[in-house]
């Protein structure tokens, strides 16, 4: 089983989180204005322009919430939380780096922080991923895979498995996970090196 691929094909279809909570101001935003623009006219006070930038990075954002959380539920608040955190620093945001690189920082961070507060949670009872709905080869040794591979990516620590899923889920770079947890980009090498390390050793049997 190719641990990547697997979670990233448990996470689909992603829930779509909800819209984010901004005031309504100003006139409709085109979709198609470019995202530069659109970060302009946000940081100028354009809620609905923050709106669009949302609309395009959510399901991305949450597909991380989830994974990083474990739970649906807290995942939804953790986003919207993070979409506040955002609109309130979109002046802050300098565009040293691209958008959706300082968004995924805020929404990593927001998990983190929610992760330090909450009561630690049993890996049994951390919520399994949605199983996909239009696939009939689906078998039960699958299921079971899927199911074991999940609680091996939740036992992980935080900080690995925050590392883990922007690189094998999302596909960032080190660079970019580096930038967005704020860590070297030694540092994240080490952290997934060591989360692919622990999700194969948890895996053994399934190969």
């Amino acid at each position: 089983m190719q641990l990547s691929q697997g979670v990233a094909a448990s996470a689909a279809p992603v829930r779509r989180a909800p819209e984010p909570p901004v005031p309504e101001a100003g006139p409709p935003v085109p979709d198609e204005l470019d995202e530069q623009t659109l970060v302009v006219r946000a940081q100028e006070g354009d809620a609905r322009a923050f709106e669009a930038l949302a609309r395009r990075h959510q399901d991305a954002l949450y597909r991380v919430a989830v994974r990083v959380m474990g739970d649906r539920a807290e995942a939804e608040d953790a986003l919207q939380e993070a979409l506040l955190d955002a609109w309130r620093r979109i002046g802050r945001f300098r565009g040293e780096s691209a958008f959706s690189t300082w968004m995924y920082r805020v929404v990593t961070n927001r998990c983190l922080a929610m992760l330090r507060k909450r009561r630690p949670v049993p890996v049994e009872e951390i919520e399994a991923p949605a199983p996909a709905q239009d696939s009939p080869e689906r078998t039960a040794e699958r299921d079971a895979g899927m199911a074991a591979l999940h609680r091996a990516i939740a036992a992980l620590p935080d900080d690995l498995r925050v590392c883990w899923v922007l690189r094998e889920v999302e596909g960032q770079g080190y660079s970019e996970i580096a930038e967005i947890t704020g860590a070297t980009e030694d540092a994240v090498r080490g952290r997934i090196h060591r989360a692919r390390t622990k999700l194969a050793e948890a895996m053994r049997s399934w190969r």
